[in-house]
């Protein structure tokens, strides 16, 4: 497990899972939302994204969490672990809200640039799309994935689920300490 990529529902708790997962495994971590986003939640130029992104994929190990449909396919190409956090729609859209009331004024250490988190339009279309999320993306992800087997996929349905996961990779990282 040298390239990690989580993906999953806005809203499961894929950039939390990520920085708790560097810190046990001390994998470089990467969002992806930082490599999009620029000032004021404009996106950056297509081209210049792509290059910023082949730039961390050629990294010889990293966790980086993000969905972005476009970008899934080479983000796949270049991953020897997926964990998809596979929670259901309701489970996103009560965390997409906790995170924008949590972040309200501020802009995430995990956004590019100066993208303050607010109440407006483009936020309640947000978290109202968590609620299609699974409906539309689910199937594309698991057949992207399957189309890959050299990719270990590890599901995870819930944040107990989550939980224990970290827990093993923290063992198994303490069992390799002391083999050492």
């Amino acid at each position: 497990m040298q390239r990690v990529l989580i993906i999953g529902g806005n809203g499961s708790g894929k950039t939390t899972m990520a920085r708790k997962l560097a810190e046990i495994t001390g994998l470089p971590l990467c969002h992806l939302d930082s490599l999009y986003w620029t000032d004021g939640w404009k996106p950056r130029e297509r081209e210049e994204f792509l290059a910023l992104l082949q730039a961390e994929l050629e990294r010889p190990s990293w966790i980086l969490d993000g969905n972005m449909k476009s970008s899934l396919n080479k983000r796949l190409d270049y991953c020897d672990t997926v964990i998809y956090l596979d929670f259901s729609g309701i489970r996103c859209f009560f965390g997409a809200i906790k995170r924008v009331i949590q972040n309200r004024g501020k802009s995430r250490a995990d956004m590019g640039g100066n993208c303050v988190e607010r109440f407006d339009r483009r936020t309640w279309r947000f978290i109202f799309g968590t609620l299609k999320f699974n409906k539309i993306h689910r199937g594309l992800f698991y057949q992207a994935v399957a189309a890959r087997p050299n990719v270990r996929l590890i599901v995870l349905k819930n944040r107990g689920q989550v939980k224990r996961f970290l827990q093993s990779i923290q063992k198994e990282q303490a069992l390799k300490k002391t083999e050492q």
